[in-house]
Formats: structure tokens, C-alpha cells, sequence
């Protein structure tokens, strides 16, 4: 399983395939279209983040020692970004999740292409896998 930074840095050598942002955002949409969705039982205020714009829901899962991440979103780019959180967080132990120091979204740019109000919502998102990662790192599931 490849790490955190290693992750990150894949994604950051993505992004510096596209020229310009309109490019990086069709990428960031396409990322969205390949996003393992939640299950429609799960589309319930308890799992929606607050501090989106858009509807985001996410629930996480862990499974062994690692957490799995599923969401869906009601808006293109905002699926986009929760799939890039979700493909750097997802698989990872709680501990790793919690700690994560996620560069990439600065590296790539992405913050200061954001509306302030998409800007909230990708630090809300942020928020709720960390906390995750630290609620299910208190946990022992066998």
C-alpha cells in the first residue's frame, strides 16, 4: 500500500501535466467520476460534512487496521476534490489519517483556485477524515 506523501506526490505530478487550470479542473471532474460512491442509505444529514457549499456526504469504515473512505457529492468539482482527499486518506491507518500533513493541495494550487466558500468546504472535509482517523484510532476492531 503505498503511503500518504507517496500518494501526494503522484498527484502532484499529475497536475503538472495541465497548463492551465481549466485542464486541472476537468481533471479534478474526471477524478470525481471515479470516486467509490456511498451507498444511498448513507445520503442522510448524519454523514453530510457542515461547512459545504454543496452537499457532501462521507462515511468512513475501518477494516483491519485501515479506514475507508466513501462520499458523494451533488456538485462536479466538489466530488472532484473529495475524491483526491479520498484517494491520498483512504486505505491508511487511523493514526496516518489523523497526522496527515497534506501538501499536495497546496503544491498543486488548488486553494487559491477555490471560491472562499469551496475554499471552507475543502477544510471542512479535511477536518471530518481527520477526525475520523482519530475517533477510529481509539478504536480496536478485530
Amino acid at each position: 500500500m503505498p503511503n500518504i506523501n507517496d500518494i501526494q506526490n503522484e498527484i502532484i505530478e499529475d497536475f503538472s501535466l495541465f497548463d492551465d487550470w481549466m485542464e486541472k479542473y476537468e481533471y479534478i471532474i474526471d477524478m470525481g467520476k471515479s470516486l467509490p460512491l456511498i451507498d444511498e442509505k448513507y445520503k442522510t444529514d448524519d454523514y453530510i460534512i457542515k461547512g459545504c457549499q454543496s452537499k457532501v456526504w462521507l462515511k468512513a469504515e475501518k477494516e483491519g487496521d485501515r479506514v475507508n473512505f466513501y462520499a458523494d457529492s451533488d456538485a462536479v468539482i466538489t466530488k472532484g476534490i473529495i475524491s483526491m482527499l479520498i484517494k491520498v486518506l483512504s486505505g491508511q491507518r487511523p493514526e496516518e489519517i489523523a497526522n496527515a500533513d497534506l501538501y499536495f493541495i497546496e503544491k498543486i494550487g488548488l486553494k487559491e483556485h477555490l471560491s472562499p466558500t469551496r475554499s471552507n468546504g475543502l477544510v471542512s472535509m479535511i477536518k471530518q477524515m481527520k477526525y475520523y482517523g482519530l475517533g477510529m484510532e481509539s478504536k480496536i476492531v478485530n
